[in-house]
């Protein structure tokens, strides 16, 4: 009989055990939050309230540290990709682009036109597209022209996702008991010291909010950095050989027509020094000159009178 009763000895026992400890879990979660509703001497006792409330309500069914029925999180992947296509006309390209991405339901991010060369356009734009939508959409841009560069990456982030939502959802229950704990207060010091501590922990829950949604919204839209450029154009090898018979006569009249501006300028810078020399010979020519011919006829006369008489 005593052999047949050790069993149901032994399970009585551990039961009155475990009773035990949950017992004295509760009395010392509910003796924290006393000592800071009734006025504890410690000043931090509101934090630590809070946080052996945060830690008793703890993990709960469907949290991540929960044993029972868990479940795998989804998988949550960034995606990014980098293309460079060359097309023939980047702005008709560019319209097609816009289309594409909206009718996939994304939409254009940023963009960025400039013209190089004076005769060739090049644009950059980001676009977002769904995650379901994304090899589509880069396998259509692929394809859109000559494709000179292609570049994509994927970045497993589920960690930091179940990371992000796990903290999240303890900052909640945290503030939550906080503000059970202010609602309860009846001392002044231990009013201020309770909305101190909520107003860390609410500062610190909206920027685990803020990060969530960063995540989410990388997660659930990948990025594309699409460059449309035109090609260069280049002059044909034949276009450079002969010229034709406009072309001849376009040269010729050219060519005249220089002399002639270079015959205009050489008269012009010689003409002070024409005119500064004709001066001069006019004088000779018609002062000195004619005066020395009159002076030689008068001598030569002369000359020929007084020969004769002497004879």
């Amino acid at each position: 009989m005593r052999a047949r009763h050790r069993p149901a000895a032994a399970l009585l026992v551990a039961s009155l055990a475990l009773a035990g400890c949950g017992a004295s879990d509760d009395e010392s979660a509910s003796t924290a939050e006393r000592s800071v509703v009734g006025g504890g001497s410690k000043a931090d006792a509101p934090g630590a309230a809070a946080d052996a409330a945060a830690g008793a309500a703890g993990p709960k069914a469907g949290g991540p540290g929960d044993g029972g029925g868990r479940r795998l999180p989804a998988t949550h992947v960034i995606r990014t990709a980098e293309l460079a296509v060359e097309v023939g006309d980047a702005a008709r390209a560019l319209a097609g682009v816009r289309t594409a991405v909206e009718g996939a339901g994304g939409h254009v991010a940023d963009e960025s036109t400039e013209r190089v060369d004076g005769d060739r356009v090049e644009s950059t734009v980001v676009l977002r597209v769904p995650q379901d939508r994304y090899a589509s959409v880069l396998a259509r841009l692929s394809g859109s022209g000559k494709l000179l560069s292609r570049k994509a990456d994927a970045k497993d982030v589920t960690d930091q996702v179940v990371d992000v939502e796990s903290r999240v959802a303890t900052q909640r229950a945290s503030v939550a008991r906080v503000r059970a704990l202010m609602d309860r207060a009846t001392k002044l010091s231990d009013v201020v010291t309770l909305e101190g501590e909520l107003s860390r922990r609410q500062a610190e829950l909206e920027s685990l909010l803020a990060r969530q949604a960063s995540l989410e919204d990388r997660t659930a839209m990948a990025t594309i950095t699409l460059r449309l450029s035109e090609p260069e154009k280049r002059e044909r090898p034949g276009e450079e050989g002969a010229p034709g018979f406009l072309d001849a006569l376009s040269g010729g009249w050219d060519a005249l027509a220089s002399t002639a501006r270079w015959a205009a300028a050489v008269v012009a810078a010689v003409f002070p020094f024409g005119a500064a020399l004709a001066l001069p010979y006019a004088v000779w020519r018609w002062l000195v000159r004619p005066m020395r011919a009159r002076r030689t006829a008068r001598d030569s006369g002369t000359s020929s009178a007084q020969g004769p008489g002497q004879d």
